[in-house]
């Protein structure tokens, strides 16, 4: 049976990628991106099935009208995929104010405002699918991404709670957590002008590491079937780890974390008001 999607962040990378894929099985999609023109192929090859909305995730009042017009297009909207968001690169004390600011309003507080205008929608027609496009650095970090990874972690957290308020509506989520993935995440990097006084610590080793291209990559083609795959699934996992990278980086901070907690029950425990 054919579904209809409403993605954000379609004009490149993996939601171009999924975007691609759905309409050649025969899905119908609403598409959203802050600059038209990137999908004038697609929506030539596939017409209809094909509805292009220009929004820029930083205004809520435009993210709100975007779903307004998928609603209004489609009969059911059957999985929203909250995927705008880029990357940027800096020690926290290079970065400037409009760099963070930029940063939280389109990875955090535009995937905030998206998810509030779905759920009411799913709601009222009784019920779909939300899809984060998360990272792996939603659960890791790296010297360099603290707002980036702030961004992550907290609608990651976000995402976490409201799954809980709207499950009775038969709504559910999937959270999606790339790692390092051959799409155009590096080419879109927004980078802060560098502080001399980071030389030769690790963010300047891992600058130096993004310029040379050492990272092992995904292939940006299997992630999106990885990535459908789960989303297609009647009971998918709500957290999808893609890439070696991401696998591994993530079980590692995770069995840190126990590391850390377990020897702590005794202390945690004392401070109860009744033992």
């Amino acid at each position: 049976m054919t579904k209809n999607w409403l993605i954000t962040g379609a004009s490149s990378g993996l939601g171009r990628g999924l975007t691609e894929r759905l309409l050649a099985r025969g899905d119908a999609v609403v598409a959203t991106l802050r600059k038209p023109g990137s999908l004038d192929d697609l929506k030539t090859q596939h017409g209809d099935r094909l509805k292009i909305v220009a929004c820029d995730v930083t205004d809520a009042d435009a993210i709100r009208a975007a779903v307004a017009d998928a609603f209004a297009a489609r009969e059911r909207i059957d999985v929203v995929v909250s995927n705008a968001g880029y990357g940027l690169f800096g020690a926290a004390e290079e970065l400037s104010d409009a760099q963070i600011e930029r940063q939280i309003a389109t990875n955090l507080t535009g995937s905030i405002q998206l998810i509030r205008a779905a759920v009411a929608r799913l709601r009222l027609q009784g019920g779909g699918r939300i899809v984060q496009v998360s990272s792996e650095g939603g659960q890791i970090s790296y010297p360099g991404f603290s707002v980036y990874h702030a961004t992550k972690w907290g609608i990651e957290g976000f995402v976490e709670a409201v799954t809980q308020e709207v499950a009775a509506f038969g709504i559910d989520f999937v959270i999606v957590e790339p790692g390092p993935t051959r799409t155009n995440f590096g080419a879109g990097l927004d980078r802060a002008a560098p502080l001399d006084a980071y030389d030769g610590t690790p963010v300047r080793e891992l600058r130096r590491t993004i310029d040379a291209g050492y990272f092992e990559l995904a292939d940006a083609s299997k992630t999106v079937d990885a990535m459908l795959a789960a989303i297609d699934s009647p009971s998918p996992p709500f957290r999808v780890a893609l890439g070696r990278s991401a696998y591994e980086s993530v079980r590692t901070a995770l069995a840190k974390r126990l590391a850390v907690l377990e020897p702590q029950k005794t202390v945690a425990l004392s401070v109860m008001e009744r033992a």
